[in-house]
Order: C-alpha cells, then structure tokens, then sequence
C-alpha cells in the first residue's frame, strides 16, 4: 500500500519536475520606512518616514510556469527622521540596517517574454546596528548638540529579532534564454515592535518598509 502511495505521488510530481527551473540574481534599489509609534503622552514627538538603499541576493525554484518559491537575502535600511514641533534644537535622523530574509509563494502570468509576477510569504531579520545623525538639546541648558554616533543596544529594550509579512508585485522581461530582468514593489509589514516590553506604560514601536528595486537573474 504504501509503495503504491509513493508510485502515485512520484507519477503526479514527474510534471512539475520536469518543467522546473532554478534561478539566481542580484537586486537593488530604495526602501522608503514608516515608523509607527504608541506615543501616548509624548503628543510633542513626531515621527517621518526616510528614503534608504536595499541590496539583496536572489534564489527561486519554479515548479512550472506559474508557480515557483523565492527566497532573497537583502541589507536593507529602515530609517526614520525625529523631531519635536515647539522645538527646533531636537532633530535627528536615525539609520536601522537590517538583514532580512522573506520566503514567498511566487505567482507569474502573461507571456514568454513579458510577464507579471506576485510574490507572497512571511520574512525574518535581524537588526544589524543602528546610527544617530542631527541635533539634539541638552536636558539641562536646553542648547542644541550635534549626534553622529552608534547607538548602543540594550539587551533588556532592544528588540533585534524582527518578523512579519512580505509580499510584492512586478515584471520581468526575458532578454534571453537563461536572463531575466526585473522590477518590483515590495511590502514589509513587521509584526514585531523594536522595544520589548520593559517599561511599565509599553510603547510599541514597528516598520512598515516600501521597496522599489530592481535586478537581473540568470536561469538554469
């Protein structure tokens, strides 16, 4: 019985083994970063999204000609501008370099040279280091200091593990019988705030990142 299982399963998999095609690439291009923020009391503090480079490597495994899984590992940045409105002497850019690795169910359709694609899974990454650059007042004398520093992480605040959805839309254009090019939109939405819970009135922080790259792949 079960030899015959295996025999069957083996006879309905031969199809898509046989149409499936292995592909490896390089993108690049701009992430813009949202930053969203419990800010409670703190009405005064405001919050810009900021424009950052993303490059990545690419690898996808097509079943056939509509279906494939890719798996891309990016450094991409999630930046975002703070700033106080009734005070000019707090203003500052903060630079988040991540490493990301989204796993998606990749949907193609049209023809054999022009073709539409939507990618849709889940992603994990890490929070590589992170950078302050602008100016920021005093707490006693209120004067304006100048930051270009690393910001130090705190093990008991920092929440370095990130997680969530990732899905795009795109084209690509097969110029020849083994390369691809491509240009997509691509949505990150984490699902895991930047701060662990250690205070007693939790301020959940997260990034929503819009990308706009593209890249080439090459096609075995």
């Amino acid at each position: 019985m079960k030899k015959k299982a295996i025999l069957t399963f083996l006879t309905l998999l031969m199809p898509l083994l046989a149409s499936a095609q292995w592909r490896v690439g390089v993108t690049a291009g701009a992430a813009y970063n949202h930053y969203s923020i419990d800010k409670q009391y703190w009405l005064d503090y405001q919050y810009e999204g900021a424009w950052s480079p993303t490059i990545g490597v690419t690898g996808q495994y097509d079943f056939n000609s509509w279906l494939g899984v890719r798996a891309d590992l990016s450094w991409t940045q999630k930046n975002h501008r703070e700033y106080r409105r009734r005070l000019e002497n707090v203003d500052y850019k903060v630079k988040n370099h991540y490493l990301l690795l989204p796993v998606m169910a990749s949907f193609n359709f049209g023809g054999q040279k022009l073709r539409g694609f939507c990618n849709l899974g889940v992603y994990g990454g890490y929070w590589l280091s992170s950078h302050i650059d602008g100016v920021l007042a005093g707490y006693i004398d209120g004067i304006a200091y100048p930051l270009d520093t690393k910001v130090e992480f705190m093990s008991e605040r920092d929440n370095r593990w990130d997680c969530g959805l990732a899905g795009g839309l795109g084209l690509e254009y097969r110029f020849d019988c083994h390369w691809i090019m491509q240009a997509e939109a691509r949505c990150y939405y984490s699902t895991t705030s930047t701060v662990k819970d250690y205070q007693q009135k939790r301020q959940t922080r997260y990034n929503t990142t819009i990308g706009l790259q593209a890249g080439v792949a090459y096609c075995f």
